[in-house]
């Protein structure tokens, strides 16, 4: 179990706010490297989006949700009750001014610029995983394994001709099962779906709350300290970062990374970064006990979810909402998961359903902000990932490292510079 210290002064440490599978996979890596580093969260290690994510470590995911096309499509979506995207009005004004930019990124050029950033982040995503896992006992949660993306024809797959020639691209691969092909795969279909695509080389995690307390307690057990606090300010001297106010004192540190999710861009404003980024609401449900257990991760395409195979569950998890971090969770999604689920899997049963609603943090062009804040000296972003911050944790912890350590990265940063937001 996690050892939890009181501990708010040391000379030469770095602090990490935020401890999800970002957070403490940064803190792995530093520690890793002979940092004394502290994991500082309001709530503790996988509270927020890292309990509730899909599980699948989605090498894939590059396309962004603001592909070419959304600007149109949006608009019937929305009123469409059996569409993947819903947005709660009274939000609308608030969100507008980032929405908009959102949508201006909705062409070819700038999605095929989010598709390459992506993919370099997130190619290697199952081998990155397993380095961190080593050793920590996490290795129990992280499986190998295929992801299929799965439609009810061919026809579903042929409009979606951008998304899969933007991945041929860049370098993925993948076999076509179709008809009968399709139930000999995954018997569970049962006719329902004729056309699959499937991806080697993926993997999942079976319980993705477990998987990263598990490694943040290795972080603790091997030294690192975490603090159950919630960071408020900065304290700076000569634009050189010196501390965090939190809400149970002072923490000195001289060096800090945020990685809060969602509720970064509220940090990241205190040292004068104004980000453009708004919280994609996701949901998910969780069939226990299940009659029928998937074979594999799978993106059930005309629902935009993943089905995920669990320990003593199937977590079905994804919808794109618009609502802000206050307003609570809406029915709709949760309803739209179990019809589309029950369509997709007859004569499925389970003993109960747990549900489940989170926040994505988006920014505007869809690239995770990772690298230094501009004007403040040891200050470090680690934020923005939306759909892929499983997929991406360990890596972009590992990227952080190099840049502390001085390490050349065999990655181009430019994509991913935090100075992009300070125009």
């Amino acid at each position: 179990m996690f050892r939890v210290s009181k501990k708010l002064a040391s000379n030469n440490k770095i602090a990490i706010i935020g401890a999800g599978i970002v957070g403490v996979s940064t803190a792995i890596w530093l520690q890793r490297d002979g940092f004394d580093v502290v994991l500082l969260d309001r709530e503790g290690p996988a509270a927020g989006t890292s309990f509730g994510n899909g599980g699948v470590l989605a090498s894939s995911a590059i396309v962004p949700v603001n592909a070419p096309g959304l600007s149109t499509s949006a608009p019937a979506m929305i009123f469409n009750p059996n569409s993947p995207l819903f947005i709660r009005w009274s939000y609308l004004p608030k969100m507008l001014p980032w929405f908009m930019q959102f949508l201006r990124r909705a062409n070819v050029t700038d999605a095929g610029n989010a598709a390459k950033a992506l993919a370099a982040i997130l190619y290697d995503s199952l081998e990155q995983h397993q380095a961190l896992a080593e050793g920590t006992g996490a290795e129990r949660w992280l499986k190998a394994s295929d992801y299929l993306f799965v439609y009810k024809d061919r026809t579903g797959f042929e409009k979606e001709k951008y998304s899969w020639s933007l991945r041929k691209d860049l370098g993925f691969e993948w076999d076509e099962l179709e008809g009968e092909t399709v139930d000999q795969h995954e018997p569970m279909f049962q006719g329902t779906r004729k056309f699959a695509i499937r991806l080697k080389n993926h993997g999942h995690i079976t319980d993705p709350g477990q998987y990263v307390k598990t490694l943040a307690s290795h972080f603790t057990e091997n030294g690192g300290e975490l603090v159950l606090a919630e960071a408020e300010d900065f304290v700076l001297e000569n634009n050189r970062l010196k501390g965090i106010k939190t809400s149970d004192g002072m923490l000195e540190c001289d060096k800090v990374v945020i990685s809060a999710g969602v509720w970064s861009k509220t940090l990241a404003a205190k040292l004068g970064l104004k980000v453009t980024m708004e919280s994609e609401r996701g949901y998910h449900i969780e069939l226990f006990n299940p009659s029928i257990m998937p074979r594999s991760p799978m993106m059930l395409v005309s629902g935009k979810f993943v089905i995920t195979p669990m320990e003593g569950r199937i977590r079905c998890a994804g919808i794109v909402e618009f609502g802000g971090l206050d307003l609570p969770a809406s029915r709709a999604p949760f309803e739209l998961l179990k019809r589309q689920i029950h369509e997709t899997i007859p004569g499925l049963t389970y003993d109960h359903v747990e549900e489940w609603m989170g926040h994505r943090p988006t920014p505007s062009d869809s690239i995770p902000l990772i690298g230094s804040i501009p004007k403040v000296s040891g200050a470090y972003a680690a934020f923005g990932h939306h759909h892929i911050g499983l997929t991406a944790g360990p890596k972009t912890g590992r990227m952080i490292a190099d840049m502390i350590v001085g390490r050349k990265s065999n990655i181009d940063l430019a994509p991913y510079k935090v100075s992009r937001f300070t125009h």
